[in-house]
């Protein structure tokens, strides 16, 4: 499917060299960001309090994040899931609040703005276990907000999952690496990691700069574009492969720029529908979805840009030549094999 198709092939391997300058240069930013200022861990890799909440009326999640402000939580995670009633808090550690106090703390001053007091109710739960929860009365004893569940991730937690990361992102990187070098050439695969590679970091190295919140949801995300750039840039080599059948007296440029221009339409089609389903995650998905939409789009944006001008440029600096993906014909002996 294609909704304009080019007749001329555009020269993009003629601009390369300033195309990877400039990529060169955005990827030493994004490391320097990302040494000089770190990125902004969230609780799941630092440590602190997970509570969930439930409220008797729809949560104001703005007016609990503001009353979280006030006790010192600088950028307090506050979330809905499931329906507008419950609320999960994500709160880092505070050094002058211990771990146990917290969660104390916490419902004490999100029930204050609710005009209401704490107290202990002692209830069954549904294994038949006896529970004592606080809950949030009113003056006229309605329950307006109840703790539902309190859990404290400790540092060690964090470093664990921080590494569980890291293993996930070296095995994606090492299982590319092999199957783009079996299906095409080892030129290929090492074009892709460097491409791939650069989008990677240039998104770590916006969200280190701009100090947004780096979640398990975004860690998902950079993975996830991992995947959607060899996506591309399969796309572009196996029609490299195809032209260098077809266009035999063509130079690697010509090949290159024709795969290159011939798979336009379909990357416009592809990844425009991607990015508007991310865009409505991005403004209708809430705080929940926000960063991940983020990382997505930022992905999806130098996705594309990385495998035209990085991985495609890459491949022909390595030297990709026909013999590497189209074996050689040996013509037939005419005298068939009979010794004269």
């Amino acid at each position: 499917m294609e909704f304009f198709r080019i007749k001329k092939d555009i020269p993009f391997m003629r601009h390369a060299l300033v195309f990877n300058v400039i990529s060169a240069l955005t990827f030493v930013a994004a490391v320097f960001f990302l040494i000089h200022k770190g990125l902004h861990l969230s609780v799941e890799f630092t440590g602190g309090t997970v509570m969930e909440l439930k409220y008797q009326q729809p949560a104001k999640l703005e007016q609990i994040r503001h009353s979280l402000e006030k006790i010192g939580y600088e950028q307090p995670e506050v979330t809905s899931f499931g329906t507008a009633h419950d609320v999960m808090l994500r709160l880092p550690v505070i050094k002058s609040v211990t771990s146990k106090d917290a969660s104390l703390l916490v419902f004490n001053t999100l029930c204050a703005a609710e005009q209401g007091a704490t107290k202990q109710i002692d209830t069954v739960s549904a294994k038949g276990e006896h529970v004592v929860k606080s809950a949030c009365t009113d003056a006229a004893g309605v329950e307006t907000v109840a703790l539902q569940k309190v859990e404290f991730v400790g540092p060690q937690v964090g470093d664990e999952l921080a590494q569980n990361g890291l293993n996930a992102l070296v095995m994606v990187i090492i299982g590319v690496m092999i199957y783009l070098a079996v299906r095409f050439e080892w030129k290929f695969a090492v074009a892709a990691i460097v491409a791939n590679l650069h989008d990677v970091v240039i998104i770590l190295g916006f969200f280190a700069f701009f100090q947004w919140e780096f979640s398990l949801t975004v860690l998902a995300a950079v993975l996830a574009v991992l995947g959607y750039s060899v996506n591309e840039s399969v796309v572009i080599f196996d029609r490299i492969r195809e032209n260098f059948r077809k266009q035999r007296k063509a130079s690697v440029h010509e090949v290159i720029d024709n795969a290159i221009t011939s798979t336009i339409s379909r990357t416009i089609i592809t990844h425009g529908c991607t990015q508007m389903m991310v865009l409505s995650m991005l403004f209708l998905g809430g705080p929940t979805l926000h960063y991940f939409a983020i990382a997505l789009t930022i992905g999806i944006c130098f996705g594309i840009y990385s495998s035209v001008f990085v991985a495609a440029a890459v491949a022909m600096w390595l030297g990709v030549k026909r013999e590497d993906l189209i074996k050689p014909i040996k013509e037939k002996d005419e005298t068939d094999g009979a010794v004269v």
